[in-house]
């Protein structure tokens, strides 16, 4: 031991073992500490209890002796750290010459493992940049496999370890797909096998009980988990072709008699595969389903999620079924039954489809949007966001069509009450930079004094004036002392309290100015002296499914009047506007229940009793329908 440290266990000021940890960190010795990382020795001071280290971002820093021997990790010369700082020049050589003994090297430093993530800590800057490390990793990585010396994870966030001895990287794959309890977790393993499946001496041996435990897995999980019968068997398949002396032991185990056998369950199996695979199943169908594919294909088109859409899409037209899906496209926009997904990847691909590019697909991605908001209210969706912040696809939609068609799309706007004011008006403008003589319509819209008139029964209107009393008499100053109560609290910063009135606050005068602009656009009416000779605002009209011969009713009512459960609706929602202008014995278009459309033609118009005492009437008979039809 140094004659000096000597001295300090014997005077009591270090103990024996912090005496023999500084025996190893001498002046020009290299350490790691745990908060300022690499260090090395630079000096000792033992008269003044201290020792001098130069670490990266600390030069010369001075500690007592015994704070170093307990906190200071002393490194061998072998050290990655220390070989780096003393020889950069060879480290640089050994990554490029032999990179599976610069990781053996880092590996060993680090206690036998280490991630991805630390061995790039290492690396980058000294050795290389960012763009070097990424492809010298990638070669890297596959230098390592071939090694056989080195355990690679599936999984970026885990351990590459150096392999025991008589280990190899092949037995390690079958231990890892042994102890997968999930046909998830098989799949994974198998899926690694299949990466390296070069490396199995006897694949035969080795690997055929692994096809026959993955078929078995896939024939149980098929009525219950379909979706994980599908991947099985893919990954089997794989495995199949990359190794031609395995076999199958399920005679008739095949795709293809998975999908005859699924076909019903398709859309439900489809989107809870990976993408990869889920497009092998698409590119199968036209194969196994033959004549019906077309059919088939468009069913699942119009049930499927953004995905399988543009794969749907793309294999019907390598498939020569262009016209085939042309058609079926042009028949959804107009029914209105075309599905968000459907609409999102048509404006997205729109370049391709011009003929499709019309008014029409306005109306129809209105009428997706109001399902949308029927089925999940204050959330905005893609297809909303595309229509909104795509600043083309209006100007593309009416860049052909007659100024007539322009001008009933701007007055739907208007009325619609699918858009804040500043996107609805966003919307006019670009429909006007298609039409500048429609100006005037836009600028009835900007100016509070000129807002588009709702109509609204006198009830409802009473309703929203009793609400909007309520809101400013109530519920606004009792906030106001809320906040103020929750200020005196103090601090702000921390106050829970003042910070929920806030938002209440926010919340409150947001709705007191939508009911103020409400109110200043609405006209009330009875609903008296409505015009029957043709649907309109106050009128009950009794419609005929042409398919079904069945009769249902509406009561066309003001812009507050919904009551879906009695057939009362708003003259601004779907089937108010398809019906409103229409005579008897006239067809519409009208979307039904699961959002496909059907033909209704109307059979009687009848006004609706004043506003108070408003219900459905009995539907008319037959002799009636029949008379009506005669006038």
């Amino acid at each position: 031991m140094d004659t000096e440290l000597q001295k300090l266990v014997e005077s009591g000021k270090l103990t024996s073992k912090a005496a023999e940890q500084l025996e190893r960190l001498k002046p020009g010795a290299f350490c790691l500490h745990k908060s300022w990382g690499f260090g090395r020795v630079r000096e000792w001071n033992l008269l003044l209890n201290q020792i001098v280290i130069d670490f990266a971002s600390k030069k010369s820093h001075s500690m007592q002796v015994q704070y170093a021997a307990e906190n200071l990790t002393p490194l061998p010369s072998d050290h990655f750290l220390a070989r780096k700082a003393t020889d950069l020049v060879s480290v640089k050589n050994l990554a490029r010459e032999n990179p599976a003994a610069l990781v053996r090297n880092i590996l060993e430093s680090l206690d036998g493992k280490a991630t991805a993530l630390q061995i790039h800590e290492w690396i980058v800057g000294d050795i290389f940049t960012e763009t070097e490390w990424k492809r010298w990793w990638e070669s890297t990585k596959k230098a390592l496999k071939a090694s056989g010396a080195f355990s690679l994870p599936a999984k970026k966030t885990e351990p590459i370890q150096i392999r025991g001895e008589g280990i190899s990287h092949a037995d390690e794959l079958i231990a890892a797909f042994s102890k997968a309890r999930h046909p998830k977790e098989q799949i994974a393993a198998l899926e690694q096998i299949i990466k390296s499946h070069p490396q199995f001496k006897e694949p035969e041996k080795q690997l055929q009980p692994i096809v026959v435990t993955v078929e078995n897995m896939a024939v149980r999980n098929q009525k219950i988990h379909p979706e994980l019968a599908f991947e099985l068997i893919m990954a089997r398949d794989d495995l199949l072709g990359c190794v031609s002396s395995l076999y199958t032991t399920h005679v008739g185990l095949i795709l293809s008699k998975l999908i005859l056998d699924e076909e019903k369950r398709l859309q439900s199996i489809l989107p809870k595969l990976p993408a990869a695979k889920e497009k092998r199943v698409l590119e199968a169908l036209p194969s196994v389903l033959g004549p019906g594919w077309t059919e088939r294909a468009l069913h699942l088109m119009e049930g499927s999620h953004g995905r399988m859409v543009a794969q749907i899409a793309r294999i019907l037209g390598e498939g020569g079924q262009h016209a085939d899906l042309r058609t079926m496209l042009e028949r959804s926009i107009r029914e209105h039954s075309a599905t968000s997904e459907m609409l999102i990847w048509l404006c997205s691909e729109r370049e391709h489809w011009n003929e499709l590019i019309t008014p029409d697909l306005l109306g129809a991605i209105l009428a997706a949007l109001e399902r949308e908001k029927h089925n999940a209210p204050g959330r905005a969706s893609k297809l909303y966001r595309a229509l909104a912040e795509d600043r083309q696809l209006v100007g593309d939609i009416f860049k052909n069509a007659d100024v007539a068609l322009a001008r009933d799309a701007m007055r739907r706007l208007q009325l619609s009450p699918l858009f804040d004011e500043l996107t609805k008006r966003s919307l006019l403008a670009r429909i006007v930079k298609v039409y500048p003589e429609l100006e005037s319509m836009i600028t009835g819209v900007e100016g509070p004094e000129k807002a588009a008139a709702l109509i609204v029964s006198w009830s409802s209107l009473e309703k929203r004036k009793a609400e909007y009393e309520e809101l400013v008499k109530v519920k606004i100053p009792e906030n106001t002392k809320e906040i103020a109560l929750a200020r005196s609290y103090g601090d702000l910063s921390e106050n829970f309290e003042f910070k929920a009135a806030k938002q209440m606050q926010s919340v409150l005068m947001r709705r007191k100015a939508e009911l103020e602009q409400m109110l200043h656009n609405a006209r009330g009416t009875s609903f008296e002296n409505a015009d029957t000779s043709r649907v309109s605002i106050g009128t009950i009209v009794t419609v005929r499914d042409v398919e079904t011969n069945s009769d249902e009713a509406y009561t066309i009512l003001g812009a507050w009047d919904g009551d879906p459960d009695r057939h009362i609706i708003s003259y601004q929602t779907a089937i108010g506007q398809a019906l409103l202008g229409h005579e008897i014995g006239e067809t519409v278009s009208l979307s039904t229940e699961d959002g496909t459309a059907a033909q209704f033609m109307i059979v009687s118009i009848q006004p609706a009793p004043p506003d108070g005492i408003v219900h459905a009437p009995d539907l008319p008979t037959e002799s009636a329908i029949q008379a009506a039809m005669a006038e």
